[in-house]
């Protein structure tokens, strides 16, 4: 097992672990609308099954939200 951090949270994860596996193993909602970030840097959508984590990383699942007009 090892500890990545996954939005602010400590989180066990057992290696490999791809970026589309952790979004399945947290059950975000709405997959298809997360952006991931990993240590700071985006990953693209594309590479999310081949980007393979690592002790110490730290990710985090964000949603860009629109805003209405006034």
């Amino acid at each position: 097992m090892a500890t990545i951090t996954v939005n602010g949270e400590n989180q066990e994860v057992k290696l490999p672990i791809s970026v589309a596996e952790l979004i399945k193993q947290n059950n975000v909602a709405q997959p298809e609308m997360v952006s991931v970030q990993v240590n700071e840097e985006f990953v693209d959508r594309e590479d999310f099954d081949t980007t393979i984590l690592n002790e110490g990383d730290s990710v985090d699942f964000l949603y860009f939200m629109g805003g209405g007009s006034k």
